[in-house]
């Protein structure tokens, strides 16, 4: 039976396209690991499908200056060490990284075991935690052609592994689920796994408003607003998982941030889309790049932070729901790409 590692974390985009690969793996047969934080969402996540999770040592990846850069790096020579120690008792045959934080210390030990490594990248431009262990992996699986093209001869544009219960959401089990009718069109919400302050507060801002719209809004773990509860045609979650799929069959429109999983789901499933993507001051500014490249291709209209209001939101949501043909015309003459089969395939090239 073969062995396969499977790293990365930090948020729920580090680990969704696991969650695609997962059967596939099961069905041929491999044993399953996974590596990830201690107290990450990864832990979460995969812990309740059985799979052994182990935790190492990791550090964060600033690009900025602050106190723990200092501290950080032994951080990680110390989970360097652990997954030494974790390949060692765990003989895979390959490790498959997401990316994130967790994934250096992992990809690094992994190498220096003899591992071959096999790295995705979900953005249009690559992470630091990828760009660290490039050097060390025999691939690089891109969801972007632009990005393989940029990387170079270790670039396989793959697209993004996608998880088949995707494809199978039941509105009407939606609308029983979330208590909403087939009256109103439906405005979905999500921030990512983390939320996002500001579209909570534009959307909250906006609910009046957006009286003509049923609203399925996932705000983040922490921030449900009690004073909301119970509001007709207004239904808010933290996060949601087996639901998800129904969700997005629910959904007329969808307000979301521009990480690269989220975004690529909403092209398979030619959802009408505005894309607040997080600002460059407070990230490395894949989420600009990855939404600038679907407004360009007529996906996604796109709403700069600094500008967002509960009236610019209001009149985004009327704009692109009077216009939802043309984008979902859009988005169904590109072929749709799921990873899966194709990062598969280069798992069995590399798998020792």
């Amino acid at each position: 039976m073969k062995r396969i590692v499977l790293t990365g974390g930090g948020t729920a985009g580090h680990v969704m396209p696991h969650l695609a690969l997962i059967p596939v793996l099961r069905a041929e047969g491999w044993e399953i690991f996974y590596i990830g934080t201690e107290n990450g969402i990864e832990r979460s996540i995969i812990e309740p499908l059985g799979i052994p999770y182990y935790s190492v040592s990791t550090g964060k990846l600033r690009r900025y200056r602050d106190a723990r850069n200092l501290s950080d790096p032994f951080r990680v020579l110390k989970g360097v060490g652990q997954s030494i120690s974790l390949m060692k008792k765990l003989r895979p045959n390959i490790v498959f990284s997401k990316g994130g934080f967790v994934s250096v210390p992992v990809s690094y030990g992994a190498a220096l075991c003899g591992v071959p490594v096999l790295l995705h990248e979900s953005d249009l431009s690559s992470g630091l935690a990828n760009k660290l262990c490039i050097p060390f992996a025999r691939a690089l699986c891109t969801t972007f052609p632009e990005t393989a093209q940029a990387i170079g001869k270790k670039a396989v544009a793959s697209g993004t592994p996608m998880r088949p219960a995707l494809f199978q959401g039941d509105p009407a089990r939606a609308r029983s689920q979330f208590g909403l009718s087939s009256a109103k069109p439906v405005l979905m919400v999500t921030g990512g796994s983390l939320g996002a302050q500001a579209l909570n507060e534009a959307v909250r801002g906006a609910l009046d408003a957006l009286d003509g719209f049923q609203i399925l809004h996932l705000c983040g773990k922490g921030n449900l607003d009690p004073a909301l509860e119970g509001r007709k045609g207004y239904v808010q979650r933290e996060f949601l998982m087996d639901e998800m799929a129904d969700a997005y069959a629910l959904a007329d429109v969808v307000l979301s941030r521009a990480g690269s999983n989220t975004i690529h789901e909403l092209l398979a499933l030619a959802k009408p889309n505005i894309l607040v993507p997080y600002p460059a001051a407070a990230s490395r500014g894949d989420q600009i790049q990855n939404a600038a490249s679907f407004e360009k291709r007529g996906f996604s209209m796109v709403i700069d932070q600094s500008l967002l209001t509960a009236q610019c939101l209001t009149q985004a949501v009327k704009t692109v729901y009077a216009h939802r043909e043309a984008y979902i015309q859009a988005m169904r003459k590109t072929p749709l790409s799921d990873g899966t089969p194709i990062v598969m395939a280069q798992i069995h090239r590399y798998a020792k």
